[in-house]
């Protein structure tokens, strides 16, 4: 079954290399969507895909790269569109 996801990941998470390694994760495991850095110093990311990679993106953004300090995850599901063609950093 599949998912859509969006999260907002607080914490010390840019300049560290936050959204190349979400992307790097989101890639391997077969996931669409994107991630961007906000103007209030988080990140935001949408993710499509099999639920089970989903799910094993949001535990991976619980931790982030090994210099980030994530502090917390906002998420909620959205409805599938299926509207992606890969992952993406966006700015």
């Amino acid at each position: 079954m599949n998912k859509r996801v969006h999260l907002i990941v607080s914490g010390r998470v840019q300049g560290v290399f936050f959204r190349a390694e979400t992307q790097s994760q989101a890639l391997h495991l077969h996931l669409k969507g994107w991630v961007r850095n906000t103007s209030d110093g988080r990140v935001e990311i949408i993710i499509e895909g099999d639920e089970e990679n989903v799910q094993r993106m949001i535990d991976w953004c619980h931790k982030g790269p090994p210099i980030a300090n994530v502090e917390g995850i906002d998420y909620h599901e959205e409805p599938f569109h299926d509207s992606f063609d890969d992952f993406k950093i966006v700015y």
